[in-house]
């Protein structure tokens, strides 16, 4: 279905360089350069979900088939995040960083596009479709964000050996709390998925390869949270943790399909 994704590349282009600009813009101090950095990640989230409405419209079906409609989803909930954590806890830089993971997502999308059409198998034709695809893709930019925050976090550590000083780094917390979160969606997401595998296939767990590395990724962040809760972890170690988790997610999500096992999978939206 061509003509539902052409206006993409336009819009996906223009985003990328709303965004790099307000990134740029925010780098340096006044109070008009905030106002106007604002203005630019508004635009280009606006870019981004117009690219979803019309691709919704155009494919007649929501956009979750596919890896590509998945991509796009990320790039459009992950600067959302951003924001809102950088609303809420105070972390400027955050919706910099989220903006510029998700333009790698859009660069992807924009160097293989995908066909798309508005065929569903029957077993995404589910009401459950939906909603367990929109709290895993919530859950993973949430910990997308934490992962942002862990990379920075260790970076800092790094300049802050002896003989380099350097900027404090924050404590753990904020990471934890976004980790936290996005448990709670990735939960959510099971269960879900639970319900929607047992009205489709008659049963709510199949150990199928691609529910394994699910739970494989939610069993990964239940240990964090539980070393975290004990404070076994120091700030660095935190830091290395969760920014290794998502490296574990983004394999669940991209890097499983590619083995022999995922081309199997019941769950390949895009098979």
């Amino acid at each position: 279905m061509a003509g539902a994704w052409a206006p993409f590349p336009a819009l996906a282009t223009a985003a990328m360089a709303a965004w790099f600009a307000a990134i740029l813009l925010g780098a340096f101090p006044g109070a008009w350069r905030r106002r106007a950095s604002t203005v630019l990640y508004i635009a280009g989230e606006a870019m981004v979900v117009a690219c979803l409405v019309r691709l919704w419209i155009g494919l007649e079906r929501p956009p979750f088939r596919t890896l590509g409609e998945t991509r796009l989803w990320y790039a459009a909930l992950l600067p959302l995040c951003g924001y809102i954590v950088e609303w809420r806890w105070g972390i400027r830089w955050l919706s910099g960083f989220c903006s510029a993971l998700a333009c790698v997502f859009l660069a992807v999308n924009l160097a293989h596009p995908e066909a798309h059409d508005k065929v569903l198998v029957p077993a995404l034709r589910s009401p459950w479709f939906v909603p367990h695809v929109v709290v895993y893709l919530v859950g993973y930019s949430l910990l997308g964000a934490a992962a942002l925050v862990s990379v920075r976090g260790l970076w800092l550590e790094m300049r802050r050996t002896p003989g380099h000083g350097g900027e404090e780094p924050a404590g753990a917390e904020p990471a934890t709390r976004l980790a936290v979160l996005g448990f709670v969606f990735l939960t959510a997401g099971l269960l879900f998925g639970a319900v929607w595998a047992k009205e489709a296939w008659g049963h709510y767990w199949t150990w199928d390869p691609k529910e394994t590395w699910a739970l494989l990724t939610w069993l990964t962040y239940l240990v964090y949270i539980h070393l975290a809760w004990d404070r076994r972890l120091k700030r660095a170690g935190a830091f290395a943790y969760l920014a290794t988790a998502y490296l574990v997610l983004l394999f669940c999500w991209f890097g499983f399909s590619l083995l022999a096992a995922g081309q199997g999978s019941v769950h390949s939206y895009s098979g």
